[in-house]
C-alpha cells in the first residue's frame, strides 16, 4: 500500500470504535420518559414549580445545536485532530488503511471500519446511488469479512478503488450521510434532548464516533448511562459542568478498557479544557492538545 503522508498518519493508539457489528443500524431512541417533552400539548396551568418534563423541554428548546454549519465544521476539524492528526477533515475522503486494531480497514472521513457495519454500509449506499461505482464489485467481500479483520477479497485493489471513488463527489456525499445517520445526528438529539449546549453535544458525538451507539457498557449508551447514575444533566435540572465532568470520567474509563485507546488526551487536553474555561457554546478561539500535538481555531 502506498505510504500515507506523514503528517497525516495516524498511530494505533488512534483507533475507534469498539465492536459494534449488530449495533450500527440501530437509532438511539431517547428514554420513554423523554418522550412526553415537546409534545405540542396544550400547556397546563402555570403552576409555582413546571416540574421535570417542563424543565426538560425548555432546556431541550433553549440548546444551541452543534448542527449549525459553523459549529459543525468545528466538531469535524477537532474530530479530525485526534483522528487524522489534521485539522482538514475533508481531506480524509480518501483516507484508508489498517490500524491494526482487529477492525479490519479503517477508511474515510470518520473512520468507517470493514470489520464493524458502517462501511459495508456506506458501500451499499454508495451503490444503490450511482451503480457501477469502483467499489460495488468489492460488496460481496465486504459482507463476508464483516465482523472481522480479514482483508480477503479487498487488499489493495479494493484500497486503489476506495482512493479512486472518493474523487467522486457522490462517494463524499455518501460519507457525510453516513457520519451524519449513524453518529452525528443521534449524538446531536440525545445531547439536545439532556440540555446539553454544543460542548456537551461534541462530547457526544466524539463518544459515539469512538465507541458506537448502543447500550453496552462502555458503547456510547453504556458511557451515558454511568454519567446520568452520577450527576444529572441540565434537562433534569442538574448543573451542566458537573454533568459533563461526570460523562467525560465515563468516557475515560471506557477509553482505558482497550489498549488502543488508552491514551486520553483528546478528552484531558481538548474537550476537559474547553469544560474547565467555561466554553459550553463552543466559541473560537479554541486551544487545545492531542497526542501532545498543539491545535486551534481562531475564526
Amino acid at each position: 500500500m502506498p505510504a500515507r503522508p506523514a503528517h497525516l498518519s495516524r498511530p494505533a493508539h488512534h483507533s475507534r470504535k469498539s465492536t459494534r457489528v449488530a449495533l450500527l443500524g440501530l437509532a438511539l431512541a431517547l428514554p420513554a420518559s423523554l418522550a412526553l417533552a415537546g409534545t405540542g400539548q396544550a400547556a397546563a396551568p402555570a403552576s409555582p414549580a413546571p416540574g421535570i418534563h417542563g424543565v426538560r423541554a425548555a432546556a431541550e428548546a433553549a440548546a444551541p445545536g452543534l448542527d449549525d454549519p459553523y459549529k459543525k465544521d468545528i466538531a469535524m476539524r477537532l474530530v479530525s485532530s485526534a483522528e487524522n492528526s489534521s485539522l482538514d477533515w475533508r481531506a480524509q475522503f480518501q483516507y484508508i488503511e489498517d490500524i491494526k486494531d482487529g477492525r479490519g480497514y479503517t477508511a474515510g472521513i470518520i473512520g468507517f471500519c470493514s470489520g464493524t457495519g458502517d462501511m459495508l454500509e456506506l458501500v451499499e449506499l454508495y451503490t444503490k446511488r450511482k451503480p457501477g461505482n469502483p467499489l460495488a464489485p468489492f460488496l460481496p467481500a465486504l459482507r463476508k469479512v464483516n465482523g472481522s479483520d480479514s482483508h480477503a477479497g479487498l487488499g489493495k485493489p479494493f484500497e486503489d478503488a476506495w482512493r479512486k471513488a472518493a474523487q467522486d463527489k457522490a462517494f463524499q456525499d455518501a460519507q457525510e450521510d453516513e457520519r451524519d445517520r449513524v453518529y452525528f445526528k443521534p449524538a446531536v438529539k440525545q445531547a439536545k434532548a439532556d440540555g446539553l449546549r454544543a460542548l456537551g453535544q461534541f462530547a457526544y458525538y466524539d463518544a459515539i464516533v469512538m465507541h458506537g451507539p448502543g447500550s453496552g457498557k462502555y458503547s456510547f449508551g453504556g458511557i451515558r448511562r454511568t454519567a446520568l447514575s452520577k450527576a444529572k444533566p441540565p434537562a433534569q435540572g442538574g448543573d451542566e459542568k458537573a454533568y459533563l465532568n461526570a460523562f467525560l470520567d465515563a468516557r475515560k474509563k471506557a477509553m482505558q478498557s482497550e489498549a488502543a485507546h488508552s491514551d486520553t488526551s483528546r478528552v484531558d487536553t481538548a474537550q476537559r479544557v474547553f469544560l474547565n474555561e467555561g466554553n459550553f457554546d463552543l466559541q473560537p478561539p479554541l486551544k487545545w492538545k492531542v497526542y501532545g500535538d498543539s491545535y486551534r481555531i481562531d475564526k
